[in-house]
């Protein structure tokens, strides 16, 4: 499993041009999402403009390629990767949605 952590950086860019580029961020996460590759993900609440993916893949290099489609990648925002082994998995993950 993977960890992302997701720095989208300044820009010269309209609002309207980044607001269509948020779009486009939006629907590749759920993308992935849907196709089960990204299994948490959303918004810091305390930073701006950046956010958290808990990820799976078959590989690293699987992981890579998915975030190449991302609008941002590579030079529009930082990204942090980090591989994990989930040892421990609460079952009651989804109450926590949305708080």
């Amino acid at each position: 499993m993977y960890l992302i952590d997701i720095s989208i950086k300044p820009s010269d860019l309209s609002e309207a041009e980044q607001a269509q580029q948020l779009d486009a961020h939006r629907a590749w996460f759920a993308k992935y999402f849907q196709q089960g590759n990204f299994l948490l993900l959303g918004p810091y609440l305390d930073k701006v403009r950046a956010g958290v993916i808990i990820a799976q893949a078959e590989s690293r290099e699987k992981l890579e390629q998915i975030l190449t489609e991302d609008v941002y990648y590579p030079d529009l925002a930082d990204y942090q990767i980090r591989e994990f082994k989930a040892a421990m998995v609460a079952e009651n993950i989804q109450q926590f949605q949305g708080a």
